[in-house]
């Protein structure tokens, strides 16, 4: 089978993505998934989309994580998914999408800008040493400080495996104040990955949302990655609920080519 495919990425978390309206990709096995997204005897990426059609949306999103199986939400993912839809001619003011959480919204600023409008949160679990939510994926979230040498594989793999996680899995972040940008340092561990990532969209939003203040009102967070710098914007509408919340940042085509599968 010839794929041809598309390589995005979104402050270095990248992805293959297929254009799969006609359905010519639906078969694809996870073993095929795996092999893509190899960065050694593949194309390589974080994870693999394919760009289907949705009746009542402009398109429909399908993830699989690196391991190929079929992932849940990724938020730099869907912001790299819209920039693929839009040159592939789906030009709309605002574009309305399905993926594995439900629907989401998204805009474009520029050539590369995407703003993506992500699920309402309505319960954070807090403890003295984390903090745990769902942003359309499962994320644990821990301060810590030096975070630039931190051992963010040995560390996260640890929770993600732990008793509690090693099931289901969960993504483990690590965050570290900007005091001076009033922003955050983060850095992730993904599951399905099961390494570092340069960035995780649903995990610099969690991680935004913990480091709200008290305060109910709007919020707007700097946010560092390994990848390049993303803007998580939001409301805060009680101790642990928020809404309107907006990932923002570039993604940008890499290349394009074929390749050939067994």
């Amino acid at each position: 089978m010839n794929i041809h495919f598309f390589k995005y990425q979104g402050t270095g978390n990248d992805f293959v993505i297929l254009d799969n309206r006609d359905g010519r990709y639906t078969g694809l096995t996870e073993e095929q998934i795996k092999g893509l997204c190899d960065r050694r005897f593949g194309v390589g990426g974080d994870g693999l989309m394919m760009l289907q059609v949705q009746e009542g949306y402009d398109f429909a999103m399908q993830y699989y994580n690196s391991d190929g199986r079929p992932g849940s939400m990724c938020g730099n993912g869907g912001r790299c998914l819209t920039a693929f839809a839009w040159k592939m001619g789906i030009h709309q003011e605002h574009i309305h999408f399905i993926a594995s959480d439900g629907p989401h919204e998204a805009t474009l600023e520029g050539e590369d800008w995407v703003n993506l409008r992500m699920k309402n949160v309505d319960s954070v679990e807090t403890d003295p040493a984390f903090f745990y939510l769902n942003t359309g994926s499962p994320h644990y979230v821990q301060y810590v400080s030096q975070l630039s040498g931190f051992e963010v594989y040995e560390k996260g793999r640890s929770i993600r495996y732990n008793e509690r996680f090693k099931a289901v899995g969960t993504n483990v972040n690590f965050v570290e104040p900007m005091p001076a940008e009033n922003g955050i340092f983060v850095r992730t561990y993904e599951r399905g990955v099961e390494d570092e990532t340069y960035s995780c969209g649903t995990g610099v939003t969690a991680a935004a949302l913990t480091y709200a203040g008290p305060e109910a009102r709007t919020y707007t967070i700097p946010v560092k990655t390994l990848g390049g710098n993303l803007v998580v914007k939001f409301n805060k509408t009680g101790p642990h609920t928020y809404e309107d919340i907006w990932l923002c940042g570039p993604a940008k085509l890499v290349f394009e080519g074929n390749i050939a599968l067994d």
